[in-house]
């Protein structure tokens, strides 16, 4: 989602911009996670490599697909998991993306206010691709799951005639820190890992 700001560290905070408005300028080695918590910043910014990456206007798709993965995930989730949309998920000291829906663990939630959740607490993340942020979806943001350890993670594409949801699902290989594919879903996303999941993916006509 959106576009990467980097910067040369400058002795001042923030870089004055043409209409006089401020935007934070980095440190010379990017933010931290710690520092990153901190910064005014607009909705759904993430951090990549500890330079900020901000949202883009979304496709109809975009929030539709969305939508429907996270009512799919809901109807029968353990009562020992949650689904979350659009939160932050620290994976290291310099990274933590906002993958588009995610599965936790409920015990991970601590109250209302709460703004991130820890990569050990998450058992799926999803991206949904959007055309401006195809490498990170498709390639950045899957190494760095994978590395922090998250074992399952589905990636969402627009295709055919009708625009629909295809879902990639992918399960962790611990031994080597990677990904694996587990399968292609076009009309129905059937699976029983991380736990029992039946979504008609031909749904997204009707929203």
């Amino acid at each position: 989602m959106g576009g990467t700001m980097t910067a040369e560290a400058l002795p001042e905070s923030l870089h004055r911009q043409s209409d006089g408005s401020k935007w934070p300028v980095p440190p010379a080695d990017g933010y931290t996670v710690d520092e990153f918590f901190t910064l005014d910043l607009p909705p759904h910014t993430e951090l990549i490599d500890g330079s900020l990456v901000f949202v883009s206007p979304q496709r109809d798709f975009h929030t539709l697909a969305m939508y429907l993965l996270e009512q799919g995930l809901r109807q029968h989730i353990p009562n020992d998991l949650r689904v979350r949309r659009e939160m932050a998920i620290v994976l290291s000291k310099r990274n933590a993306p906002e993958p588009d829906v995610v599965v936790v663990k409920a015990e991970a939630i601590t109250g209302r206010r709460q703004t991130r959740y820890q990569a050990s607490d998450v058992l799926l993340a999803v991206e949904v691709v959007s055309p401006d942020s195809e490498d990170r979806d498709r390639d950045t943001k899957p190494h760095k799951y994978a590395a922090a350890g998250i074992q399952h993670f589905w990636l969402v594409e627009m295709t055919g005639e009708n625009d629909r949801p295809m879902v990639i699902t992918y399960e962790l290989d611990p031994v080597n820190k990677a990904y694996v594919s587990t399968g292609v879903h076009h009309d129905r996303l059937k699976l029983s890992a991380p736990y029992d999941i039946d979504i008609d993916l031909t749904a997204i006509d009707e929203l």
